[in-house]
């Protein structure tokens, strides 16, 4: 049996337009379930918001998702997580060209220290990213 270690975002009323972005950019498909779908929004206007969503793609990543829950506490933008993607095999840049779109790039995307191709950035929803490729070689 795998075991997975899934990062599950939280967002005020984003969910929906960021788990779209990271589709576009990762690559994948899109399963997205509202509060209204489940009974779960008295608030008409809170309908729509996202109950759960995800990304899985083909290399196996997946990124989860949703909006506050009716009534519940608003996330603070930025928190104390970040996502981090790695790999040993696959190039990243085009994730990362497609990632960084609107973010604020805090280390960039190149060779650190270690000899691997490091960058760092703060993605457009406030979403902390590491992206480390190791040398292909």
């Amino acid at each position: 049996m795998a075991i997975a270690l899934n990062p599950y975002l939280n967002f005020s009323t984003e969910a929906r337009e960021a788990l779209e972005f990271y589709q576009a950019a990762l690559g994948g498909e899109l399963t997205l379930s509202t509060f209204g779908e489940f009974g779960m929004a008295d608030d008409p206007a809170q309908a729509d918001l996202v109950m759960h969503g995800q990304v899985t793609t083909p290399l196996g990543l997946t990124l989860m998702a949703s909006d506050t829950p009716p009534g519940g506490d608003q996330p603070q933008h930025g928190t104390h997580v970040n996502v981090s993607l790695s790999s040993d095999d696959t190039d990243l840049q085009p994730f990362w060209d497609r990632l960084t779109e609107g973010a604020e790039i805090v280390v960039p995307f190149e060779l650190a220290p270690w000899g691997d191709k490091f960058g760092l950035f703060n993605d457009r929803f406030g979403i902390a990213w590491l992206v480390n490729q190791a040398s292909l070689g």
